[in-house]
């Protein structure tokens, strides 16, 4: 008797469930931190004299847990804090009355949060607060929209070229080269669109180029590597964790802290979101604060063609083995 009906209809069940399993699992890792964006433990400074600050302390205070509190003696040294990605902004109380400090530039959605929270009630009790975007984003892109859109694309085009070095068959230092080479061709293409043409990241060329191309190199490692231990389903898997993971967890449309816990943090441990924040670091604050996200991408990298090396040489070296093993289970002419 045939089984094959029966196998038919277990696949058949299996694709069933698993396609709604695999469409909840994408609504909530994309809706959830998405309907659940808030200010938790934000980095943000307050400047000036202890009494002064008190009352600017406790209206902060009244937002519970959405505000780290950064206390400076005046607004340089704000201004610094702000400049080395120390906060993303700050309360300054002078004579003349509060002033906000802002930089746009790390996120345009806490910028425009911090006038909510201190502007608009300060405004409401009869004080007018003057409001300073420290590091504002470029004129032409005043949203930031272009910076958040090319998480995506990165990611794609890594994916692309671990996928085309696994299904071309190239092992061992060829991959390696390959993947090196498209990597650094994509970082400068997209350093040419982003800044040179569309003006949208306004940091150094070759810096940005390099934040570009370490993101693509690391996602492309990763998926050649897993897919050199584990075959085909090492470019699923990791296709998988950047696009349903890494890609809403990122933070690139708002700020890591912005996030519900522990997607913020996981989420900066991905390549999407360390791309996210390296890519604003050297295109709008000089590199600051890139160290923390450079590592994190060159780990992914690093061990991504680490694995692609390895998985090459343990095919070889199976290569060589089976030879062997027949000749010794050959029968004796």
């Amino acid at each position: 008797m045939s089984t094959a009906p029966a196998g038919t209809a277990r696949r058949m069940i299996a694709v069933a469930v698993l396609v709604p399993v695999i469409a909840a699992l994408a609504l909530w890792a994309f809706a959830w931190p998405a309907a659940r964006t808030a200010p938790r433990d934000l980095p943000l400074g307050v400047a000036g004299p202890a009494a002064a600050t008190a009352q600017v302390e406790a209206r902060l205070a009244q937002h519970e847990g959405a505000f780290e509190i950064h206390h400076y003696p005046d607004e340089a040294a704000a201004r610094d804090a702000i400049e080395d990605r120390t906060v993303y902004g700050a309360v300054v109380v002078t004579a003349g009355g509060p002033k906000l400090l802002t930089a746009s530039a790390a996120s345009p959605v806490v910028a425009q949060l911090l006038q909510q929270a201190v502007a608009q009630p300060a405004a409401a009790e009869g004080a007018q607060v003057r409001i300073v975007d420290v590091v504002a984003t470029p004129a032409a892109d005043p949203r930031g929209a272009a910076l958040n859109a090319s998480v995506l694309p990165l990611a794609l085009a890594g994916m692309a070229a671990g996928a085309v070095v696994t299904f071309t068959g190239l092992r061992g230092t060829r991959a390696v080269a390959v993947l090196v080479g498209a990597a650094a061709l994509v970082g400068a293409v997209g350093a040419g669109v982003a800044d040179s043409w569309l003006g949208a990241l306004t940091g150094d060329w070759w810096a940005e180029a390099g934040a570009l191309g370490l993101t693509v190199l690391a996602v492309s490692g990763a998926v050649a590597g897993l897919a050199a231990l584990l075959g085909t389903a090492g470019v699923g898997i990791v296709a998988g964790v950047v696009m349903l993971f890494g890609n809403p967890w990122s933070g690139a449309a708002s700020a890591p802290e912005m996030l519900p816990d522990p997607v913020g943090v996981i989420g900066q441990w991905l390549p999407p979101g360390a791309s996210a924040t390296l890519t604003r670091s050297v295109a709008y604050f000089d590199g600051a604060a890139a160290t923390g996200p450079a590592l994190t991408l060159a780990w992914w990298a690093a061990l991504g063609l680490g694995a692609v090396l390895l998985g090459s040489a343990l095919k070889d070296r199976k290569k060589s083995v089976e030879p062997a093993i027949e000749r010794e289970l050959a029968p004796v002419g």
